[in-house]
């Protein structure tokens, strides 16, 4: 951010800017150095404020994806270094993504062990996109694996529960299954401080239930890799969406979920509990059709990546088309589906001063046009130099 006035407090005016809460019309967001400090008219901005006129059609906070694989060529479990991060940070920023979740899915110990110590060092570098990591994996069911490699499957040790606990990790996820956590271990992790994410589980209703109240509080990518629902049992899906504190991710990419099954969900759950994820890998922002995973390839074809089994393998999304999709296809408002990038992954992580414009708030700023597209990305303030590659 420029500060040619010397005030050190800038004004980006639109023509809306939603906070989070509600829309400004003919509006400006206030920066003083790092921070929001207002939105208010444009009648109202402060004299001797720097004017920068965006030019978009909608200012909005900057969006939180709590599941990233990978970005910019990168992929986080064949790079897990400080290196790797940086890169993936900065392909996710180009489509809005101003704080993310690392992810880190089943693989060797020594894999995850190497990706715990690159967040780390990137939470102490004070890097500003790396709040924690995710750790999908690698105590999840054989039978709901999906592309997560089975010979790396197992039981919750006591090693895994140390890497969980971590101090130094910040925001910590874990995606595990009741096939291979016990009620216990979901009970001690929440105690801990550890988001507990139910995914890649065959699991029933009965069970599921008894998981949400020893303390799991949110599901990995609705629908995907978990037991449906059905007239006779709704599933891990179904108490899902029944369960009222359960954060609910959802990848709305056009091949994960159909989008009746998105309108679905918006309506039986309601749009306070619906968080939207990428689940991206490393051909987001990269021009690569094939990467490799746990020594297989990935094919990225008409925008869906798949093993040579057919197999989903992440998504090939990032958050400002995930926005885009999820407004066409459910019948969400705009300021709702904008809560479900932003402030609603932000307060499930703990992040009081993510995913909102309101004043105090780390001014992380969207500039979009009148059909969602990104225009320009702020980051505590100062304009991000992004270069978008798109592969559609």
């Amino acid at each position: 951010m420029s500060d040619t006035n010397g005030s050190g407090v800038t004004a980006l005016l639109a023509q809306e800017v939603f906070d989070g809460a509600r829309m400004q019309a003919q509006g400006a967001v206030v920066i003083e150095g790092e921070r929001v400090r207002a939105v208010v008219p444009l009648s109202e901005i402060p004299a001797g404020a720097e004017r920068i006129e965006t030019g978009a059609a909608l200012l909005c906070a900057g969006f939180v994806d709590w599941q990233v694989n990978g970005g910019g060529g990168v992929l986080f479990n064949e790079t897990p270094t400080r290196a790797g991060l940086r890169a993936i940070a900065a392909a996710h920023a180009a489509f809005g993504t101003t704080t993310l979740l690392p992810t880190v899915i089943t693989d060797a110990r020594e894999v995850t062990e190497a990706a715990a110590q690159a967040v780390a060092e990137a939470i102490a570098d004070g890097d500003p996109a790396i709040v924690g990591i995710h750790f999908e994996g690698p105590h999840l069911s054989l039978e709901k694996c999906g592309v997560h490699a089975p010979g790396f499957i197992r039981p919750l040790e006591d090693a895994d529960r140390a890497r969980l606990t971590r101090p130094d990790l910040g925001a910590v996820v874990a995606t595990l299954a009741p096939e291979n956590a016990a009620l216990s271990d979901m009970r001690d992790l929440a105690a801990a401080g550890v988001h507990v994410s139910l995914g890649h589980s065959n699991a029933d209703y009965r069970t599921a239930k008894a998981a949400f109240a020893a303390g799991a509080r949110s599901v990995t990518h609705l629908f995907n890799a978990m037991s449906g629902l059905h007239h006779r049992d709704p599933g891990l899906a179904g108490a899902a969406l029944e369960t009222p504190h359960v954060h609910l991710g959802i990848i709305p990419d056009g091949h994960h979920v159909h989008p009746m099954m998105l309108d679905l969900a918006v309506r039986v759950a309601g749009p306070k509990r619906l968080t939207l994820v990428t689940d991206a890998m490393s051909s987001v922002g990269h021009p690569a059709d094939r990467f490799e995973l746990n020594g297989r390839t990935v094919e990225r074809k008409d925008g869906r990546l798949t093993i040579a089994d057919g197999t989903l393998a992440g998504s090939d999304l990032d958050m400002a088309s995930a926005v885009r999709i999820m407004a066409a296809s459910c019948g969400a408002s705009l300021p709702e589906v904008l809560r479900m990038a932003s402030l609603q992954p932000a307060r499930m992580l703990g992040l009081a001063d993510r995913g909102h414009l309101q004043p105090g708030a780390r001014a992380d700023v969207l500039a979009l046009d009148a059909d969602l597209g990104l225009l320009a990305v702020w980051i505590a303030g100062r304009r991000q130099e992004t270069e978008v590659f798109s592969a559609v």
